[in-house]
């Protein structure tokens, strides 16, 4: 399960905002994960409740937001793009098989909200 380290990642990040900012709450954050990212959003949401505890007085209360990326795929033949979950690495422009994802594969912390 590595949504946990994942979870502890973002909190160590937030603390080091908390310390070069003196924030005294963070009321949430919010994260966006891409779709084909292997990250389980449910399984992000169970860990977070449990590390927020273990973390300064500051984070106890503190809400995650996410957000869905989508996986877009890039076709190199036809140059068209296309939703990568309902059609996988074939183009369902020209069949073609030369193709790449463009996003929906990645985590961004996108905000943090400071009380």
């Amino acid at each position: 399960m590595h949504e946990l380290g994942t979870v502890f990642y973002v909190l160590d990040r937030v603390e080091e905002l908390c310390d070069e900012h003196d924030l005294k709450e963070v009321g949430s954050v919010t994260l966006e994960v891409g779709e084909v990212s292997g990250i389980i959003p449910m399984y992000l949401t169970d860990c977070w409740g449990w590390a927020i505890k273990k973390r300064r007085p500051a984070l106890h209360n503190t809400e995650l937001k996410i957000e869905t990326l989508k996986a877009i795929t890039y076709c190199e033949a036809c140059g068209k793009t296309y939703d990568t979950v309902p059609q996988g690495k074939i183009c369902p422009h020209c069949g073609s098989g030369q193709t790449y994802l463009l996003t929906g594969n990645e985590y961004n912390i996108k905000e943090i909200e400071a009380c």
